[in-house]
């Protein structure tokens, strides 16, 4: 299929073809930050976190012990965006960043922020569909504060009794996490488990 014309691109990804992507278990990403076409991928293996084995560094509890920071959720989707997209190359596009807004704003797409002082430090974005969490991005800019916010989000996942936490792709740095790799049909399985159960993003 040929590509629209720059001028016949949408400005936004209409919400109910995003939800039905994930559903479907794929999941959109551009070839920059203006970029205004959209890829759609999926993994043959698929990384995903169990909730039961999320694990952080002890520097990492360290600090969540001492509280020296704030946390919230969805309190700057869109800061949070724009900080996972602040780097030399991105696959979070603009339009992205509008979309995944539209999904946000309908109760769709969440964000934990971590804050020290006034400043946003560190914060992840996902996508949460019934009780599958299709975690997106994260960022940070003080060292440890990812991972602090990883862990507050696997509290809200707790919580709000999700099933499934899919972080697409296996990586080393994921792994840390607890990250394992599961083969495409035990993912449709997990997936269309998840799907089948209500689940609320922050309990």
């Amino acid at each position: 299929m040929p590509k629209a014309q720059q001028g016949d691109i949408p400005e936004i990804i209409p919400p109910e073809i995003l939800l039905q992507g994930y559903a479907q278990g794929v999941f959109p990403m551009a070839e920059s930050r203006h970029d205004p076409d959209i890829n759609w991928y999926t993994a043959r293996r698929r990384g995903v976190i169990p909730l039961d084995s999320f694990r952080i560094s002890g520097k990492a509890r360290r600090i969540i012990r001492k509280k020296e920071y704030r946390w919230s959720v969805n309190e700057d989707f869109t800061g949070v965006m724009e900080g996972c997209a602040d780097r030399d190359t991105t696959w979070i596009s603009d339009r992205i960043i509008r979309s995944f807004k539209g999904l946000h704003d309908l109760g769709y797409a969440h964000s934990v922020e971590i804050y020290q002082g006034d400043r946003l430090t560190a914060g992840v974005y996902g996508v949460a569909l019934q009780a599958a969490f299709f975690a997106e991005s994260m960022f940070q800019r003080e060292s440890e504060m990812g991972k602090v916010a990883l862990h507050h989000c696997h509290q809200c996942l707790l919580t709000g009794g999700f099933r499934l936490w899919d972080v697409q792709f296996y990586t080393p740095h994921l792994a840390q996490f607890g990250c394992v790799e599961i083969d495409s049909g035990d993912y449709r399985h997990a997936l269309a488990e998840a799907l089948k159960h209500p689940a609320r993003f922050g309990g």
